[in-house]
């Protein structure tokens, strides 16, 4: 009798739970795999805006160099709503400038990984802008100078960090490797990027989003 009470009330239990079901715990690869299609990837991201609207918008907004240091030099505020973009989300950020310019290539340090071009826009044989060409590209000037993304799109600092990173990758992987390295000097240079704010007496520290050497 005990062991057919015992029975029913096997019996009775599992009719009241009609909607238990087992659940499978997932395999260390299968969690990986997971955490993988949600992963922040940088360099997608970058990719997905590149054409479309980075460039454009780096494009619309860029003045001439010798437009921009002069407003720089009035006012930077003033010329940084005209030429450039600061994030509004995080704070007092400093301004971002976008211009363009070609002229002739007055220095190379092509020794340092961190390469950079003086150019000479005017033909008063002095630079105007030093542009990086890598490999090694200082800043996340490019990120910064957008005003189409924030920090607050983002997770936390590292993602906006890792993004701002991308850019400098994709332009070195697009743009800079191709470039030539030997007998720079005397060469023409024509490029569009962006800059912080340069400290006093240095040049613009560029960092192209379009760049062309000629003869």
């Amino acid at each position: 009798m005990r062991m057919k009470g015992a029975a029913l009330l096997l019996i009775l239990a599992a009719a009241a739970l009609p909607g238990c079901k087992i659940v499978k715990t997932p395999t260390a690869e299968e969690k990986a795999a997971a955490a993988a299609k949600t992963a922040f990837n940088p360099a997608e991201k970058v990719d997905a805006i590149w054409q479309t609207q980075a460039l454009p918008s780096i494009d619309k907004r860029a003045g001439d160099i010798k437009d921009v240091l002069a407003a720089i030099a009035a006012n930077p505020d003033d010329a940084g709503a005209k030429f450039g973009h600061r994030d509004k989300q995080s704070g007092n950020s400093p301004w971002t400038y976008v211009a363009k310019f070609q002229g002739k290539i007055v220095a190379a340090d092509t020794q340092s990984r961190a390469a950079t071009i003086d150019v000479d826009s005017d033909g008063d044989g002095k630079a105007d802008a030093k542009v990086q060409i890598g490999p090694a590209l200082r800043g996340t000037a490019l990120r910064d100078s957008l005003d189409f993304v924030n920090f607050n799109e983002f997770k936390n600092q590292i993602e906006w960090a890792q993004f701002g990173k991308a850019f400098n990758e994709k332009v070195n992987a697009t743009i800079l490797q191709p470039l030539p390295r030997d007998g720079l000097i005397g060469k023409t240079a024509s490029a569009t990027g962006a800059f912080p704010l340069p400290s006093s007496g240095q040049l613009p520290l560029v960092t192209p989003a379009a760049i062309t050497i000629g003869q």
